[in-house]
């Protein structure tokens, strides 16, 4: 469990399970999160609607000026992460884009049998 005074290095970014992004090191030695406490990408417990939106917002905005985002992004969304922001969606926003991913991978198989049979 991530606890909010846990800086992001430590906390949320599990070495074992992440591959290495080139010869220079992971892709998350260059994240921007780096630098800032944990609390800003993960909820503490009970948090209101209206300071997690805001919060997750600003998450966001370090996201966005990341250079690694999408590696960060494509992380989450293959291990899954269930908690957090990473690469600028938040975890829900992942579940929406898994299942974008399973209902086109669902289609692209489907089309592939039509094709074989016909």
């Amino acid at each position: 469990m991530l606890l909010p005074h846990q800086p992001l290095q430590e906390a949320a970014v599990p070495s074992p399970r992440i591959a290495p992004r080139d010869q220079a090191g992971p892709w998350h030695s260059e994240a921007v999160c780096r630098r800032d406490e944990a609390g800003l990408f993960f909820a503490p417990s009970k948090e209101p609607t209206a300071a997690r939106l805001s919060r997750e917002e600003a998450a966001k905005r370090v996201c966005a000026r990341c250079p690694v985002m999408v590696e960060c992004r494509e992380h989450a969304l293959l291990q899954p992460e269930p908690y957090g922001v990473w690469g600028g969606l938040t975890a829900a926003e992942r579940r929406v884009v898994l299942a974008r991913r399973r209902r086109r991978d669902a289609e692209l198989q489907r089309s592939t049998r039509i094709a074989a049979a016909g």
